[in-house]
């Protein structure tokens, strides 16, 4: 699965523990993590000033991500109604990715629900997603570890 983990999904990730730190072990493990320079030029500011992590290692954390991602040069703007102008470049990495799912903790995207034929799930949804028993059609996610 094509997966685009937004800027606060990913510096959550980096800078605690928990259920983003989860989902982005488990996309780099099992599926392929798709970014843009949007998104690494964000993470690296919210991760230096929001986060008062040290230069060194945001940049260790860029290199390593980058390692193992898709990076993509969105090119279609999307035409969606959403307050924040700086999330439209997210999601035109995604359509231009073809991914299949964007996670965000922007509950403004979340509200949209899918664009083109990108799913937009939470942290939590998208975990949920991902660790799910499949039902009796053997379909739905895969099975939990």
């Amino acid at each position: 699965m094509k997966v685009v983990l937004d800027t606060n999904v990913l510096a959550s990730a980096a800078a605690t523990r928990g259920l983003c730190a989860d989902v982005l072990r488990e996309v780099l493990a099992e599926h392929e993590l798709v970014i843009c320079k949007q998104i690494t030029d964000e993470l690296k500011r919210v991760l230096t000033d929001k986060f008062g992590v040290a230069p060194a290692l945001v940049n260790e954390f860029l290199w390593l991500i980058r390692q193992d991602t898709t990076i993509v040069k969105p090119r279609i703007v999307p035409n969606v109604a959403i307050h924040d102008k700086d999330d439209l470049g997210i999601l035109a990495a995604a359509i231009t990715a073809e991914a299949d799912v964007l996670v965000t903790g922007d509950k403004e995207l979340q509200d949209l629900k899918r664009v083109e034929r990108t799913t937009i799930l939470s942290p939590r949804a998208f975990w949920t997603l991902l660790t799910a028993e499949p039902d009796k059609s053997g379909s739905h996610g895969k099975p939990r570890r």
